[in-house]
């Protein structure tokens, strides 16, 4: 009677922990059901490299849940992976590579995505031969894969030359010039390096890209980092010093010739196979191209006292990282609109959005909607009618209605649009996805003139 007592007790506890485990199971399923019903009011899902998820296949593990470094971009739904906030992905593929039976792979943006995405070859090559492109503007987030691609496509073009006893000798013309010198262009000009190519990187700004302008304490990265000549960064954490410190050793090596504060203004094909490379200083020739420009373009600046100081930005790279901060967003496009709710949400921020027109005219329905409700809940100020006067080291300077006000401040963040990089990628020819997704695309290896 006393085992079977024992037993009863037993079940009744067991069961209850079962039915408490089922019901917790049941309410998470239902909100990432939720979160998945209501991802289009929202956003318009992945932008670039995204799990698409083979549901016949998946067993329902979880594993590409707990996997994934930014939290509820999957959840599990009837037992089954499931997309849930699409547009928080950025093409870590870890998903794919913790699936036990594979029923994940990594694809592309849907076609709306990839209407303005330079269609590019498995090897990174454009439409137009020997011109290739690597790092965020050919669709994938992530240093990790702008420092890969930068790497692979400088390997595509030493093979394609040949070996340097048989390579033309032309001093006048390059193996290679690399446009931009972040991680991706970094990589490319570290490959070509190792290969003995002649090369030249050309960066409108400074070495490191956007990333040496990350304002953020840390640099997150889901796995280590190997950089040719260099070595791995082993650590998935580094300070921006750590980032700077690199970028200055690689500055300081003698065999890259790199030129920073010199931007291109157009890539162009020649009729025998060369490419004429234009920067406002001069114009070079080269066998091969690689772009690693990233997707930002050029933004378009005030023109505002103050507007080189280190905390006014033009990209808003991860709200969350800014807490208890006085903020400033100036513009009246989706990008201001959502950039400001974004870090309104954070915790302690005081956010003004400053709009010189008298409303918002050309916003998203969802956005129209949803900044009318964060004004409405006080968290977030709109200044219509004002314009920034000048930046301050903790204050800035706003005429509102004609009257200048001073108001204490962190950060400034301009969204005054740009000019976007597709006009000139589209200026060298390349084609881009249009009604297409944008896909890889096989290509027979073209030697180089």
């Amino acid at each position: 009677m006393e085992t079977l007592l024992t037993w009863l007790i037993a079940g009744s506890v067991l069961g209850f922990f079962l039915v408490r485990y089922w019901r917790e199971h049941k309410r998470k399923e239902e909100q990432a059901r939720e979160r998945a019903e209501q991802g289009p009011m929202f956003s318009d899902g992945p932008k670039a490299q995204h799990p698409r998820i083979l549901s016949d296949a998946c067993i329902g593990c979880g594993a590409c849940v707990s996997v994934c470094p930014e939290g509820d971009v999957l959840a599990l739904i009837d037992g089954k992976a499931t997309i849930v906030n699409g547009h928080k992905c950025i093409g870590h593929g870890l998903c794919a590579e913790e699936c036990p039976v594979g029923a994940i792979t990594m694809v592309m943006a849907k076609p709306s995505s990839g209407a303005d995405m330079p269609i590019i070859s498995g090897e990174y090559e454009t439409s137009v031969s020997n011109l290739f492109i690597a790092g965020e503007l050919g669709g994938l987030a992530l240093i990790k894969n702008a420092v890969n691609q930068g790497r692979d496509c400088v390997d595509v073009i030493a093979q394609r030359l040949g070996s340097s006893t048989h390579r033309p000798t032309d001093c006048a013309v390059f193996d290679v010039i690399i446009v931009g010198a972040g991680p991706a262009g970094i990589s490319a000009s570290l490959r070509a390096a190792e290969h003995g190519l002649r090369a030249l990187t050309l960066e409108r700004e400074s070495v490191g890209g956007t990333v040496s302008k990350y304002p953020r304490q840390k640099l997150v990265m889901t796995s280590p980092v190997e950089f040719p000549l260099h070595g791995r960064f082993s650590k998935t954490t580094l300070s921006k010093e750590d980032l700077l410190a690199f970028w200055q050793k690689i500055m300081a090596r003698s065999d890259l010739n790199i030129r920073t504060a010199e931007a291109v203004n157009s890539v162009q094909k020649l009729a025998d196979g060369l490419f004429r490379v234009r920067t406002a200083e001069e114009e070079h020739l080269s066998r091969a191209v690689v772009l690693a420009i990233g997707r930002a373009g050029t933004p378009r600046k005030l023109g505002v006292k103050g507007e080189e100081l280190p905390h006014v930005l033009y990209r808003l790279i991860e709200a969350d990282h800014y807490t208890g901060k006085s903020i400033l967003v100036v513009g009246g496009g989706d990008s201001a609109v959502e950039a400001a709710m974004g870090l309104a949400h954070q915790a302690g921020n005081r956010v003004i959005l400053s709009y010189r027109k008298g409303e918002f005219s050309r916003l998203k329905d969802r956005n129209a909607k949803r900044i009318v409700e964060h004004i409405a809940s006080g968290k977030l100020e709109v200044l219509f009618n004002s314009i920034p006067i000048e930046f301050r080291e903790g204050s800035v300077l706003i005429e509102v209605d004609g009257e200048i006000r001073e108001l204490p401040n962190d950060f400034v963040w301009i969204f005054a649009g740009g000019t976007s990089p597709s006009d000139f990628l589209k200026s060298a020819g390349i084609a881009f996805g249009g009604d297409s997704p944008h896909v890889a695309v096989e290509t027979k290896s073209r030697s180089i003139a």
